[in-house]
């Protein structure tokens, strides 16, 4: 783990434009360089959040993923080429990365995310990224952050309309207190069935980092207790309040 109190000459060369940002000074690098971070999923939200997590020099960043490159990846995912078809996204991921800036650990398992490794996942991190892509796993993945006591910043994207969320953060309310558990019966279409424009998750992706950020800074209005959805097509962007239910708090093991 990346773990010190000062910046590299170097370093201060590449973050000259956050250390000049009064919020963030070198005092606020270091406190991102000594963060660690986990992002479930490489897909289309976790490669910008991947990409500028680690651009902005978040120190210690954890990947899980079990997927392998497909060509219908290509035009969201953006960490990956056309010669990485057919090739684990963890491993491709890693090197881009690293490519990217090499003053950043980036620690990758190449595991599916399961009720029976989820907590053993999350407990060495900061912060939990939630970039998946369907429900069972954000289940899952809330209830581990709110055993652990760990924020979990969330995305999810539709066709145009992309929303983001914090949850289990200062005590605010959880995924579930916005999305109640839904009945196995019910039929939630999955985005490769219902097409998507390839900049949503780049967007979507960007405002999940920033989160991030804010969250290890402490600076700024943190998503909790609001969702921000925005329609790209027509620039609608709206805030719902999410009303907590003290029954979600009282989870003590992943259903």
């Amino acid at each position: 783990m990346v773990n010190t109190d000062y910046l590299s000459d170097s370093e201060k060369r590449r973050y000259m434009m956050h250390i000049r940002l009064p919020v963030i000074g070198e005092e606020g690098q270091v406190k991102l360089k000594n963060s660690s971070v986990l992002v479930i999923g490489a897909g289309g939200l976790g490669c910008p959040v991947l990409q500028y997590l680690t651009a902005a020099g978040i120190g210690n960043i954890g990947l899980v993923d079990f997927d392998l490159v497909n060509e219908t990846n290509l035009p969201r995912q953006i960490l990956y080429r056309a010669d990485d078809i057919g090739k684990l996204k963890t491993i491709i991921s890693k090197i881009r990365l690293n490519e990217l800036n090499n003053h950043v650990s980036v620690r990758i398992l190449n595991i599916k995310l399961g009720k029976e490794n989820v907590l053993k996942i999350v407990r060495d991190y900061d912060i939990i990224v939630d970039a998946t892509d369907n429900y069972e796993s954000r289940y899952i993945l809330n209830d581990a952050c709110l055993i652990a006591g760990k924020p979990m910043v969330h995305g999810a994207i539709y066709q145009f309309e992309g929303q983001v969320s914090v949850f289990n953060y200062n005590d605010g309310p959880t995924y579930r207190c916005y999305n109640p558990e839904l009945k196995k019966e019910n039929n939630n279409p999955h985005p490769s069935e219902t097409g998507m424009i390839n900049v949503l998750p780049g967007i979507t992706g960007t405002y999940m980092a920033n989160e991030v950020i804010k969250i290890i800074l402490q600076t700024g209005k943190v998503l909790s207790g609001e969702v921000l959805i925005f329609n790209i097509l027509n620039n609608k962007h709206y805030l719902f309040k999410v009303i907590p239910d003290p029954r979600n708090k009282l989870i003590k093991e992943i259903k």
